[in-house]
């Protein structure tokens, strides 16, 4: 028979060993508690939406709990990215293209938060497909045969850019170049194909899909794809690395951030889930047809690309003299 002092420090030992068992459980906190609000930069009917409505459901079904998808579109995506950082709530997470933060310490003063440091990456869901097309009228066929014509003609050529990030590398590959192109501003990028097809502008840099229809009607020509390979969803147009033209890289990844304070943990089972949902082969499928071919990433790959977009953008800056505001 047990002494009696002996007894109760066998109880406490392995009330202790219990504890410390089950000590890993108990550190993975539940989540989410409550609805997940997603913040867009855009509304209804946009790439990002759309994209954004096709993992829902299938989040929604792993999660338990209702997803809200909160379109905030105006000024230039700071209204939405300012939602999710003043929030300080993990479920309260930004969806939408990576051009939309890339560049917005470059471009705007007195900004309240910095996207590079106030906002934690999660996970990647498309590449937004950036294409570059001229009228077909023109004549050429390449990259490197606009360049020649920009050169022979100087000052003769314009073209059109979506603002933000694509505007920056491809302002940059003009200074790089010595090209005397004009730019033309548009309030709204995606009516530039119009006069594009007319030749009232030699060349437009935008979303593959908001050029797309215009190509098939014979009226425009894409001449690159601004990623490292050719696109799935256009294999037959080369990329600007294969044109020759590696500085004009600029493929936007479409993905999920959360506010800074949000656990790693977290974020990784997060990045998870998402990652999971293109077992649905439907969801690739249908996001080919926007224009923004698949690219589900988890965490580690996410934060990768997006740093290499934070980089690529602070070089061109130096080369166009563009300091980083403050």
């Amino acid at each position: 028979m047990l002494n009696g002092w002996f007894r109760p420090a066998i109880v406490l030992a392995l009330a202790l060993a219990v504890h410390g068992l089950a000590a890993p459980a108990s550190r993975a906190q539940p989540w989410p508690t409550h609805p997940v609000r997603l913040v867009l930069p855009f509304g209804p009917g946009s790439g990002a939406d759309t994209g954004a409505r096709l993992i829902v459901d299938k989040l929604q079904q792993k999660w338990g709990q209702p997803i809200v998808i909160d379109g905030k579109p105006g000024g230039d995506g700071l209204l939405s990215l300012g939602t999710v950082v003043s929030a300080k709530d993990d479920h309260t997470l930004f969806f939408g293209p990576s051009s939309i933060f890339v560049v917005q310490r470059y471009v705007h003063e007195n900004m309240a938060f910095d996207p590079e440091v106030d906002l934690a990456p999660i996970a990647g869901v498309a590449k937004v497909q950036i294409a570059i097309a001229v009228p077909a009228s023109l004549g050429i066929s390449t990259l490197a045969e606009f360049v020649a014509l920009a050169r022979a003609k100087p000052g003769q050529t314009s073209y059109a850019v979506a603002p933000g990030f694509s505007e920056f590398v491809f302002d940059g590959f003009v200074k790089e170049n010595g090209l005397a192109i004009a730019k033309v501003p548009y309030r709204d990028i995606t009516k530039s194909p119009i006069d594009l097809a007319e030749n009232r502008i030699q060349l437009s840099m935008q979303s593959y899909a908001a050029m797309r229809s215009y190509a098939q009607t014979g009226k425009i020509k894409f001449i690159a794809i601004n990623d490292r390979v050719r696109s799935p969803i256009a294999p037959e147009i080369p990329s600007v690395v294969e044109a020759g033209f590696p500085s004009l890289l600029a493929s936007p990844v479409l993905g999920l951030l959360g506010p800074r304070e949000m656990p790693l943990e977290l974020r990784r089972r997060i990045a998870a889930d998402v990652v999971a949902a293109f077992d649905d082969k439907t969801i690739g499928e249908r996001l080919a047809l926007t224009g923004q071919p698949a690219a589900p990433m988890e965490l580690d790959a996410y934060t990768a690309a997006l740093a290499e977009q934070y980089a690529q953008v602070a070089r061109i800056a130096a080369v166009l003299g563009i300091a980083r505001k403050k």
